[in-house]
């Protein structure tokens, strides 16, 4: 066949020449390009992409390098984002699988950093192990970025190794493995209880109080206060009345407490007594006021009403913002951190000190 349409384009060339021989006295090259077809280009090989555990170990990821070896993921032939921890995170968990922790910080699909952090907070990504999600939470701004947390651990090293077909994201902190119910929206923290409601007539009276402050904490940068209370909401719903002091979100990732905080909230509730602004600000110095915490006493370090300079603090912590979110049962006041726990006779020491401090100031 091939040599039919050489002789047919033979043919042409050679009537072409007789009506026009200025045509064929440029070159022979010209006859040859007609006459010879043009090969058709061969698809270059595309390299094969290497396997995950010579990029696990290239990134430094040596004990996720191990476990990728034994691990359904061992041969990446679909689009994967991977949060690895590093090799002292996965230290924190010293009864966990490693193989297993590889598949629930592996997601299908590509997540740049940068697509990350315009996810809305909370958001959960499916991971590789069935029925386990990663919730992801960007921080507020930070220096004009923003820091993204995977299931509260902080991705420190994003976009480490990106080949447009599997991403790395480097994670440092505790690492744990993944709840059950890790993919219910409701149920976004790792301590997670059952719920039973008490049978009480406070609880009826309270749980649409609750539903509402935790609503609008939700909404306004206290997601993760609104969980606590979520996880707490047995024991809270049967109180007629509460003060709640919360941090925001960004304080809770800036400080590093994540899930401490969670199990520190019973400390920063005041049971059966609503103080709002007006009474929190009349309380007197050395104050006491019990809280859900068996044990747990806060004390009104710095009484309220002395102005900007010195402002209340309780545990000689700031308050921040008062009356934050309130309604007829319950009120949010903010702070800057958590209260430390102190001794009565520590902070006796201390009003001590500081008297004298300014008697021999005045003097």
């Amino acid at each position: 066949m091939a040599s039919t349409v050489n002789l047919f384009i033979f043919l042409i060339s050679i009537f072409i020449c007789t009506a026009n021989p200025t045509f064929c006295s440029t070159s022979e090259s010209r006859r040859q390009l007609l006459l010879t077809p043009s090969p058709s280009p061969s698809p270059s090989p595309s390299p094969s992409p290497l396997p995950l555990v010579v990029i696990l170990s290239n990134l430094g990821f040596n004990d996720l390098a191990n476990a990728s070896l034994n691990s359904s993921i061992s041969t990446i032939n679909f689009p994967l984002t991977i949060f690895a921890p590093t090799d002292s995170s996965l230290l924190t968990c010293p009864s966990c699988s490693i193989p297993l922790l590889l598949q629930e910080h592996s997601v299908l699909g590509l997540y740049s950093f940068h697509f990350l952090q315009s996810l809305a907070f909370g958001t959960k990504i499916e991971t590789l192990a069935p029925t386990r999600c990663l919730t992801i939470t960007p921080s507020r701004s930070r220096n004009s970025s923003k820091a993204v947390f995977v299931n509260g651990v902080e991705i420190t090293k994003p976009d480490i190794y990106n080949n447009g077909f599997i991403i790395f994201h480097g994670i440092q902190g505790y690492v744990s493995h993944l709840s059950p119910i890790s993919c219910r929206i409701e149920s976004m923290t790792t301590l997670s209880f059952p719920f039973l409601p008490p049978p009480t007539a406070a609880f009826a009276a309270t749980r649409s109080m609750l539903k509402d402050v935790m609503g609008r904490l939700r909404t306004g940068g206290y997601t993760m206060v609104a969980l606590a209370m979520r996880v707490k909401y047995p024991e809270l719903s049967d109180l007629k009345l509460m003060t709640i002091f919360a941090m925001d979100d960004s304080s809770i990732f800036g400080v590093g407490i994540g899930h401490e905080y969670v199990a520190n909230l019973g400390f920063h509730i005041v049971p059966n007594r609503l103080l709002m602004a007006s009474e929190l600000m009349e309380l007197a110095p050395n104050t006491e006021l019990m809280t859900m915490d068996k044990g747990g006493k806060l004390v009104v370090t710095t009484a309220g009403g002395n102005g900007p300079l010195v402002p209340m603090r309780i545990n000689y912590v700031k308050v921040k913002n008062f009356d934050l979110v309130y309604n007829k049962r319950i009120v949010v006041h903010g702070l800057s951190r958590p209260f430390p726990r102190i001794r009565l006779h520590q902070q006796a020491d201390e009003s001590t000190r500081i008297s004298v401090r300014f008697s021999s100031t005045v003097k």
